[in-house]
């Protein structure tokens, strides 16, 4: 088990979102809130060492919400980039581990991170989530790993890293993750989420 209070948040919220069209995907609205401001709110009670939240174009105020903020401007390097920022961060406060959180995944919960926690079991910890079918963020990296995330490159320069790890199985709908229009539509289907009634509503006046 590693404590919170010894560990970083970690969360991307930079990127292009070219598959979302022009606008920011975290600044879609979900349940009455952007997408981007979900995940804070879901891990908010948690006791973490620090939280930090690296960042683009998006214009959500995530210092407000306790955020260090930590600007990418150079996002076609890959999600790797972000980590490494992040992951940089971390290090500089003495952290004993990070936890790495995608700030498009709307449905995380405290209760899954705290297992992710648990579940480690050393300064080496690699314990990511999975929907039962294959890994996936979040995910907690012991300090002992930090070396080698800062090495990494791309978007899928983690994946021996991830898959020589331990998996903490959820439910799927708890790590749907939104890359396009659809993809928000489908999760607030899922939810019967109010803003797709309030858009179906104006379809049908616009008939």
């Amino acid at each position: 088990m590693i404590a919170a209070e010894d560990t970083v948040l970690v969360l991307l919220a930079a990127g292009r979102s070219d598959r979302f069209g022009s606008e920011n995907k975290l600044e879609a609205e979900f349940l009455g809130k952007p997408v981007g401001f979900h995940v804070t709110t879901a891990l908010e009670a948690i006791p973490f060492k620090a939280r930090v939240a690296v960042v683009d174009g998006c214009r959500l105020d995530f210092a407000s919400r306790g955020y260090r903020v930590i600007h990418n401007d150079a996002v076609g390097r890959g999600m790797s980039h972000s980590v490494r920022l992040g992951v940089a961060c971390a290090m500089s406060l003495e952290a004993r581990a990070v936890v790495i959180a995608l700030a498009d995944m709307p449905r995380v919960t405290a209760t899954h991170i705290y297992r992710l926690l648990d579940t480690a079991d050393g300064d080496d910890a690699v314990v990511v989530s999975s929907n039962g079918v294959h890994p996936t963020p979040p995910g907690v990296f012991g300090r002992d790993r930090f070396d080698t995330l800062m090495q990494l490159q791309g978007d899928a320069g983690a994946r021996q890293l991830v898959a020589a790890g331990r998996h903490v199985v959820t439910t799927p709908t708890e790590l749907i993750d939104i890359d396009t229009p659809d993809d928000l539509e489908r999760l607030r289907q899922l939810v019967h989420a109010p803003e797709r009634t309030i858009t179906r509503g104006a379809a049908r006046r616009s008939d």
